[in-house]
C-alpha cells in the first residue's frame, strides 16, 4: 500500500488528538446539521466541552468510571416549559472529550458521528424520543 499519505511513516508525528475547541466547533456544525423540528426541542442550546465529567455528575449518574459517560443534557425543553415556572438556566449540552475520543479509538466511526451520535441521544433520551426515532433522525442528516 503506497501513496501520498503513506510515503513518510512518520508523517503521523505531527498529528494530535482535538482539542477542547475543535470539538466544540465539530458539535455546534454536527447540531447545526440537525433537523429544524429536532433542534427547536432546546431553544437556545449551549454545547460545552470539558475533558472529562465532574465528580458530582459522575456521582449523580452512578458512573463507575470518568471514561462512561461521553455526554449529559441539562435544562428543560420547550415541552416542558411552564409560564408560571421560575427563570431557569439555559439548555445546555456536555461532551467529555476524552471519553469520545477514547470511544473512537476503540471503534471503526468517524468522530463528527460519534459527536452527532452523543448529541442526537443526549437530546433525545431527555425527551423520552424512542432508539429507533434518534437513529431515524441520525439518518437524516448522513
Amino acid at each position: 500500500m503506497t501513496g501520498p499519505a503513506l510515503s513518510d511513516p512518520l508523517d503521523w508525528r505531527a498529528a494530535k488528538a482535538p482539542a477542547l475547541d475543535e470539538i466544540e466547533v465539530i458539535a455546534i456544525e454536527a447540531f447545526r446539521r440537525l433537523p429544524t423540528k429536532f433542534r427547536a426541542l432546546c431553544e437556545d442550546l449551549i454545547i460545552r466541552v470539558e475533558d472529562f465529567p465532574t465528580d458530582e455528575v459522575l456521582d449523580e449518574m452512578g458512573a463507575e468510571s470518568e471514561f462512561d459517560l461521553l455526554g449529559l443534557f441539562q435544562g428543560v425543553g420547550l415541552p416542558f416549559r411552564s409560564e408560571s415556572a421560575p427563570v431557569r438556566m439555559p439548555n445546555m449540552i456536555w461532551l467529555y472529550r476524552r471519553p469520545i475520543l477514547d470511544y473512537w479509538s476503540e471503534h471503526e466511526e468517524v468522530l463528527g458521528a460519534i459527536i452527532t451520535h452523543v448529541l442526537v441521544h443526549e437530546i433525545g433520551h431527555h425527551f423520552g424520543l424512542s432508539d429507533d426515532d434518534m437513529h431515524a433522525i441520525e439518518a437524516s442528516i448522513a
